[in-house]
């Protein structure tokens, strides 16, 4: 049995796919992330500095032009799905 915070892991990533398809943005996924205080509260402190970290570096991206900005979205949406692996994993070996 996983722990009760492992399904709103759901809703990330379904952002993130979102994302990843065009039938979503930014600001739209940063929203959902940031309002998964359970899923943040229920892993080690460390999950949600990193999280915030890819965030906060999509928000900046998103600012700029691909070819004038330092970060990639596709790394970092790459980043925030292995992130969301890792705290899956963290959560179900939790229970």
């Amino acid at each position: 049995m996983s722990h009760p915070a492992a399904s709103r892991l759901h809703a990330m990533r379904a952002s993130l796919d979102a994302l990843r398809t065009g039938q979503g943005n930014i600001a739209g996924l940063c929203s959902t992330w940031r309002a998964q205080e359970e899923v943040m509260t229920a892993l080690p402190p460390r999950y949600s500095q990193v999280a915030e970290d890819l965030l906060g570096r999509l928000e900046a991206g998103s600012l700029f032009t691909e070819e004038s900005c330092s970060f990639s979205q596709k790394d970092l949406t790459d980043s925030l799905s292995t992130w969301l692996d890792k705290a899956q994993q963290t959560l179900e070996s939790a229970t």
